[in-house]
This record gives structure tokens, C-alpha cells and sequence, in this order.
């Protein structure tokens, strides 16, 4: 599997600051923040599925946008995965109508450009040769992480979420888990909003790694843009002995 970055910043502001999107090939997405904006209609158009983490905007922003651009040049409808809650609130809140149109509607009933596709926790949802499963994360609102599974390795990715045991539990059970992307949205100095909108800082994801058990590449995602630079060093100072990354866009990592 390949895993190219479209977007991993905490948001915009800046010309290379786009926010959560990551491409799976090329016909897959986890998130779709604004990187997804950067495609072309024919990449666009080759994108057959679509694994949300949760519904906060900048992890959605460009997937209404998506299906009005290219939902017409599609062969199948676009398959939106997610835990139930998550796509009930998709549902009622963003293509109801009223803020979006309906996709799984249009044209019609029996001949959408998209459709929800429920996902349990835990269970893996199989593409071909390759699985997509969601675990659990603590956040402000109904969320999940998810592991990618090439079958020669693994990958982890947080999405939002504090604190949470149950994360790294599911995390320390990967035999071949090859890279973990982690946020830390918020320096030290924010440490009371990080608790109150359930992210990370970097001594709370100093105290999260402590709890895996496997070797693994770290890479840290969502800084929140005007923060990077100081939140990355202090990451360097609690957590060198880890080897943190800083996920940046357009980079691909192979697994």
C-alpha cells in the first residue's frame, strides 16, 4: 500500500497548509480535509472509497465539494465508510439538503454518486488485498482512528482523540505495524485546551507512547498552524527518545 499526504495541518493560513486527507493509492481516502482540493476531476473521479475518522470540518471539508465536482464521471457510486454515529451526523448536519445536497440521493435513489457504508468498530472492512479497520479514540464527538493493512505491514492513524487507553491497546495487538501517525494539535502552554477539546500536547503524547509496546516509526500529525515549529520542539524534548517525524504534505510512505 502507499499512503501519499494531502493534507495534515490543524488548519489553513498559509500556502502549503492544507488539513486532514490522506490518499491510499489512489482510490481510496481516510479524511477529506482541504488537501483533497489539490487533486485533479481525474483523480477525483478514480477515488471509490472514503473512511472518515469523524465529521469536524477540517477533516471533511472537500467531500461535499468532491461529489458536486466529479460525482458525474463516476462509473459507481462513491462508498462513504463510517461508524454509524459518525455518518448520521454527515447525514443530518452536512448533506441534508440545507447546508449540502443529498448525494446519496442524486440523481436518484437507485442510482446515487454515493452511498453511507456503515462500519463496525474493530471490524475490517477488506479492499482486495488490503483491510481498513477503525479503533477507538477519545474525542469531543463520535470518532475513530484506523489501521491499514497491506498484509506485509501496518499503519496507524489517530485521526483527533486525547488521551485513550483502549487506542493503544489495539495498537500494542499489530504484529507488523510498521508506522503510527499521531496528533498532537496543541504546545504544552495550551495544555488546558488540549484537555478541554480533547487533543494532544506533546507531554500528553509523551505520556500515550509510553503505553506502545511495538517499534515503529512515529510521525506527528495536525500542529496547529503559528504553533508548529514550537510544538515540534518541545516534542523533540519529551519525546527524543522516540524519534518523532513531523508528517508533512505530499510525503508517501509505502508499507
Amino acid at each position: 500500500m502507499k499512503l501519499r499526504v494531502l493534507g495534515c495541518n490543524g488548519g489553513i493560513g498559509g500556502e502549503h497548509l492544507r488539513t486532514t486527507s490522506l490518499l491510499i493509492d489512489d482510490d481510496v481516502l481516510i479524511d477529506a480535509g482541504t488537501g483533497v482540493a489539490d487533486l485533479s476531476i481525474v483523480d477525483l473521479a478514480r477515488i471509490d472509497h472514503v473512511f472518515l475518522t469523524h465529521t469536524h470540518l477540517d477533516h471533511i471539508a472537500c467531500l461535499p465539494l468532491m461529489m458536486d465536482s466529479a460525482g458525474d464521471r463516476r462509473n459507481k457510486p462513491l462508498a462513504v465508510h463510517g461508524v454509524p454515529a459518525v455518518l448520521d451526523i454527515l447525514r443530518k448536519h452536512v448533506l441534508n439538503g440545507l447546508i449540502w445536497p443529498d448525494f446519496a440521493m442524486i440523481p436518484s435513489a437507485e442510482n446515487p454518486f454515493m452511498t453511507y457504508q456503515p462500519i463496525e468498530l474493530l471490524a475490517p472492512v477488506i479492499l482486495g488485498r488490503r483491510s481498513f479497520t477503525s479503533l477507538p479514540v477519545d474525542h469531543t464527538i463520535p470518532a475513530v482512528g484506523y489501521r491499514l493493512d497491506s498484509g506485509a505491514g501496518s499503519l496507524v492513524f489517530s485521526g483527533d482523540t486525547g488521551p485513550c487507553d483502549a487506542f493503544w491497546q489495539a495498537v500494542n495487538r499489530i504484529d507488523n505495524l510498521r508506522h503510527v501517525i499521531v496528533e498532537c494539535a496543541f504546545p504544552d502552554g495550551d495544555a488546558p485546551l488540549a484537555l478541554l477539546s480533547k487533543h494532544l500536547c506533546p507531554s500528553m503524547l509523551a505520556a500515550e507512547l509510553r503505553k506502545l509496546e511495538r517499534e515503529c516509526e512515529i510521525h506527528v500529525t495536525h500542529l496547529k498552524p503559528g504553533q508548529m515549529e514550537q510544538t515540534m520542539a518541545e516534542i523533540e524534548r519529551c519525546l527524543g527518545n522516540f524519534k518523532p517525524r513531523m508528517l508533512q504534505n505530499n510525503q508517501v510512505l509505502e508499507f
